[in-house]
């Protein structure tokens, strides 16, 4: 029989839907399962990106351009400006997603076996799509005790080497909800420079911010042009993660000149999701406004809960919609699979993230899970009382 590639082989199960066949069959059996395990915000899709794509009149659904058409850039350019992200439309491609954004800049600026340093815990499918480029992850670990903020600098320098070509960020961050200030931004400007790296930052949830200061992108950072690469996307931003419609943004012209070339390979975005999303970006403020007091209040209610159980520690998150837990066992898969296939309070169970899949290193995070609180505020005191029962019970 042929066998699959070593690629292929090596390419990591996601922690966030490697249980859902669990939690199927638990749904089979006539359970209810509350979702904490996936980032998919409840929150509804502003209206007038849903009408203009039933209002539209086209009569042949055409490629569009490999770059997204001049008029979607134009106005994605626009919305950079209202956040003093100083762009234009020739220095953003629109992709199938964040997550075909972040394949092409590791495809671009990296060849077989290079490095990418990434502070862990990070967004589980950054190891698929370096498996995937054919590119190595170099973790450097933050700490659940200090918030998950930005490791030392030095910690980054040790692990700089001839092969290194990035520092790669996500900001706010997923899993772990930290907001990383202008003060850390500066000091990996300062670093990227001096060792000639790009700083790759995934910007994604930059709307969901719960502090004073707020977001700080790395392309409000001067000097920074020709090192830095921004991930972007419509998903979480106006609750569109079906729409597949992502940016990628750098002001260095060989990046996207280079980048275009792997988009010519896929020929265009989707015309449908490019109409959505354009609509979307028409979207008013309050519409934020709105979702950051329901995110804020969702946030201290978890957080407020599940310090009420006892032997757990939790990361308190500034931005995004995700925080990490740390449970009193030994092995969080275990845990969440038995929740799915063994446990029931009034028939209903929980389904969360293992966190070891965030992590690069082996052996970290396995105890710890990723929540995302994209529920409503009963549900998800529900959920953390069902977790609570669940853990006394798994540890007696």
């Amino acid at each position: 029989m042929p066998s699959v590639s070593r690629k292929g082989l090596s390419m990591p199960q996601s922690p966030i839907r490697k249980l859902v066949p669990f939690a199927e069959n638990a749904k089979k059996k006539g359970a209810k399962v509350i979702h904490l395990n996936i980032g998919q915000p409840d929150i509804k899709t502003p209206q007038l990106a849903l009408d203009a794509v039933k209002n539209n009149n086209l009569t042949v659904l055409e490629y569009s351009r490999t770059e997204g058409s001049e008029g979607f850039r134009e106005k994605v350019a626009g919305y950079y400006e209202k956040h003093q992200i100083h762009v234009t439309a020739s220095d953003i491609i629109v992709t199938t997603g964040g997550s075909e954004a972040l394949a092409f800049a590791m495809s671009t600026i990296a060849d077989n076996d290079d490095e990418i340093i990434i502070p862990e815990p990070f967004y589980a499918n950054y190891n698929g799509f370096a498996t995937a480029c054919g590119v190595k992850v170099v973790p450097v670990i933050s700490k659940l005790e200090d918030n998950f903020a930005l490791p030392p600098i030095e910690d980054f320098e040790k692990l700089i080497t001839a092969k290194t070509r990035a520092i790669l960020i996500c900001n706010p961050g997923n899993p772990t909800g930290y907001l990383y200030s202008k003060e850390e931004i500066q000091k990996l400007a300062v670093i990227v420079k001096k060792h000639d790296l790009y700083l790759i930052a995934d910007e994604v949830y930059r709307e969901f911010t719960y502090n004073e200061e707020g977001h700080y992108s790395i392309l409000q950072e001067e000097g920074l042009d020709e090192h830095a690469i921004i991930i972007d996307s419509v998903s979480k931003r106006y609750s569109m993660c079906g729409a597949r419609i992502g940016f990628l943004v750098s002001k260095n012209k060989e990046v996207i000149s280079t980048a275009l070339k792997f988009g010519q390979a896929r020929l265009s975005p989707p015309t449908y999701a490019q109409i959505a999303a354009e609509a979307a970006l028409d979207t008013p403020q309050s519409y934020f406004d709105d979702v950051k007091t329901e995110y804020l209040q969702r946030r201290n209610l978890l957080i407020s809960e599940l310090e009420k159980i006892e032997g757990i520690e939790v990361a308190k998150p500034q931005g995004a919609f995700y925080c990490i837990v740390e449970l009193p066992i030994t092995d969080a898969d275990d845990f969440a699979q038995w929740l799915l296939e063994d446990f029931r309070v009034d028939n209903e169970t929980v389904m969360v993230a293992p966190a070891s899949g965030f992590y690069a290193t082996p052996g970290l995070g396995k105890n710890q899970i990723r929540i995302a609180y994209v529920l409503d505020q009963t549900s998800l005191k529900r959920a953390v009382h069902i977790l609570g029962e669940a853990l006394k019970s798994y540890i007696g």
